[in-house]
């Protein structure tokens, strides 16, 4: 079966509703290739950024759902070119716990850009660029 630009739209679409519903484990991992690479570039939460592996993804993910209730994806834009698929996203979440400054119970919003590369139809390198909004208290 071949896989299609469109195909690697639509998987990455579906692998956002998947982390809105809080997948984790083989639910979240069946969207990448074992050697998957994910570079967070620096940003507010992580000033250094992040590299990551399977593993490690997995294991954000579970981490993330003890910080974060809910969260949204809306998908602003996005561009596909074979097997690269960009996307322009806004994020909010809402905070189960305390945060930097921002209390549990409040909504933290982010202006993404995740740029997927796909082989045989799964994630095998993500870059994150995330640019949080103000926040204050």
């Amino acid at each position: 079966m071949t896989i299609t630009a469109t195909d690697n739209l639509a998987i990455a679409q579906r692998y956002l509703e998947a982390l809105e519903n809080g997948a984790e484990g083989g639910a979240l991992a069946e969207f990448f290739t074992e050697d998957v690479v994910q570079e967070e570039f620096p940003n507010r939460l992580h000033p250094i950024g992040c590299h990551r592996e399977l593993a490690a993804i997995l294991d954000a993910a579970r981490k993330g759902k003890r910080t974060v209730r809910a969260q949204k994806f809306d998908v602003l834009n996005s561009i596909v070119d074979g097997d690269s698929v960009v996307l322009e996203v806004f994020w909010s979440g809402l905070l189960a716990v305390p945060v930097d400054t921002l209390p549990a119970d409040s909504e933290m919003r982010a202006h993404l850009s995740m740029w997927l590369e796909f082989r045989d139809g799964k994630i095998s390198r993500q870059h994150n660029y995330k640019c949080f909004d103000p926040w204050w208290v």
